[in-house]
């Protein structure tokens, strides 16, 4: 029983048996985004002709753009957010490794002062 349930909790959703929504970043909220721009698309298109099937046609192109836009757009962003990850970590590590030195780039000399009347 106890193994039965973790494997449904483990599956997730599979859309069209290849992509796991659950796992994959960015699929749910592009998923959501195309269904919306399909109904807005769709809805628009046979509001203004009173054409169904092209509608639906209209309504596919929609999803279809509007999800590959979401998809690319989100997976731009998060390739931006772990590039500066990456560089935040490696510059703490630097701080750390030459805190203290004289190689610490935020140790500056001191100039010193002429102690004497000049």
């Amino acid at each position: 029983m106890a193994g039965e349930e973790e494997a449904r909790q483990n599956k997730g959703f599979k859309l069209l048996g290849i992509l796991d929504v659950q796992k994959t970043p960015c699929a749910r909220d592009s998923i959501l985004h195309g269904a919306g721009g399909s109904l807005a698309a769709g809805m628009l298109y046979f509001l203004a002709t009173s054409r169904v099937k092209r509608s639906f046609d209209v309504g596919f192109a929609g999803f279809m753009v509007t999800t590959l836009g979401s998809w690319f757009y989100c997976r731009m962003n998060n390739a931006n957010l772990r590039a500066q990850q990456r560089l935040i970590q490696d510059s703490i590590k630097n701080k750390v490794v030459y805190e203290g030195t004289v190689l610490d780039p935020t140790n500056k000399p001191k100039t010193e002062a002429p102690s004497g009347p000049s």
